[in-house]
């Protein structure tokens, strides 16, 4: 066997491994129960520019029957505001309100999520991006789960929803890279790369909220959720994670461009700033998805490698509840059509909704007000 047929094969059973302890421990949100004892909840949704979703997502948000649900426009330049204010105008728990600029030093999300924070009153807060479609009692199960895995920051992974191509062969990754790198059972270890989360809708109770700091601990970081689970980890506190499944559900990014360019905003922080790390996870997964069918032609054994490829996003699939089977077909072309993503992510700075983003290296960490 040649050096790269079994580097390749050893890195998919690796990741297949991994996949195999998801499948048997990572949670999923069922809907079954609730909160005992139900806490006090602040439902916290900061918005930016979402008149076209809010029309699909707000009637479910304002149906989840919580405590107090506010949601802030963070200077939008569309009808997002009037929009809001209409469809909750007979909600009396419901408000609406007008966010202030962004100061220097801060991301546009985590200042929104700041004054939501600041303005909630209850036991738990759960912030929730406005493009998140909740089934109905979805918080209730949140929260029936945060306390199941007796977690102080709970975060849920959403059932992506996919419509163009683009979306098929971007989209996935970020299950792909949960599930076939993060074994569940580490995520209570003392392991800093273990600790993860995803900021489409994060449930914090409140003292948790207040040792973090709020957001005003990340407020500079590009993947501000990130930096709050590893934040979290250091001050002691425990993390969850649960996948949406059917009753939290997300289509991130309309069309190919919008996943390129969104994508490409937090890539670069995800290798600590290395862009020679970048160009190297762009390449080697070239190798181990892309290359192998033109190989297997004239080397049948690389047809192995194709077809635990395929396995992977199957089970993937599966996990998930997606059940997208025929995309597993497209596994060999995600790493060909990232390649833009990762050539955009070699920018300094990235633009999304009209903003300016610039990763700050880890030396001038305190820039980004993450404590040590």
């Amino acid at each position: 066997m040649s050096i790269l047929f079994r580097a390749v094969l050893a890195f998919l059973a690796l990741k297949l491994g991994n996949l195999a302890i998801n499948v048997a421990t990572f949670p999923v949100l069922t809907g079954a129960g609730s909160a005992r004892p139900r806490p006090t909840v602040s439902l916290l949704v900061p918005m930016r520019d979402e008149a076209d979703r809010l029309v699909h997502t707000l009637p479910a948000i304002l149906a989840q029957g919580v405590d107090e649900l506010i949601l802030l426009d963070d200077c939008s330049t569309d009808a997002t505001y009037q929009l809001a204010e209409t469809m909750t105008a007979d909600h009396r728990q419901a408000r609406v309100l007008a966010g202030a600029p962004t100061p220097p030093g801060w991301t546009g999300k985590t200042w929104a999520c700041q004054q939501l924070g600041a303005q909630a009153t209850s036991e738990s807060l759960v912030f929730c991006d406005a493009d998140v479609v909740l089934a109905p009692g979805a918080v209730l199960s949140v929260l029936a789960e945060q306390q199941r895995q007796g977690a102080d920051l709970l975060s849920v992974f959403p059932q992506q929803q996919t419509a163009s191509i683009g979306e098929h062969l971007l989209v996935p990754l970020v299950d792909d890279v949960l599930l076939c790198f993060l074994p569940f059972p580490l995520l209570r270890a003392d392991v800093p790369s273990a600790a993860t989360a995803n900021g489409s809708l994060m449930v914090f109770n409140r003292r948790a909220y207040d040792v973090l700091g709020g957001f005003e601990a990340v407020r500079g970081d590009v993947v501000e959720d990130v930096a709050l689970a590893r934040l979290a980890r250091r001050r002691g506190l425990q993390l969850g994670v649960v996948l949406g499944g059917a009753i939290v559900r997300t289509r991130m990014y309309y069309g190919y461009r919008a996943c390129v360019t969104g994508f490409a905003r937090g890539l670069l922080a995800t290798t600590g700033g290395s862009r020679a790390r970048l160009v190297l996870a762009a390449g080697w997964h070239l190798l181990a998805y892309a290359v192998p069918p033109l190989l297997s032609w004239r080397r049948p054994r690389w047809a192995l490698v194709v077809v635990l490829g395929v396995v992977e996003r199957l089970v993937v699939e599966a996990k998930t509840g997606r059940r997208q089977w025929w995309q597993a077909v497209l596994q060999p072309l995600s790493p060909l059509a990232a390649l833009p993503l990762f050539v955009q992510a070699l920018r300094r700075t990235q633009h999304w909704k009209g903003r300016p983003y610039t990763y700050v290296a880890a030396p001038s960490r305190r820039l980004t007000g993450v404590r040590p």
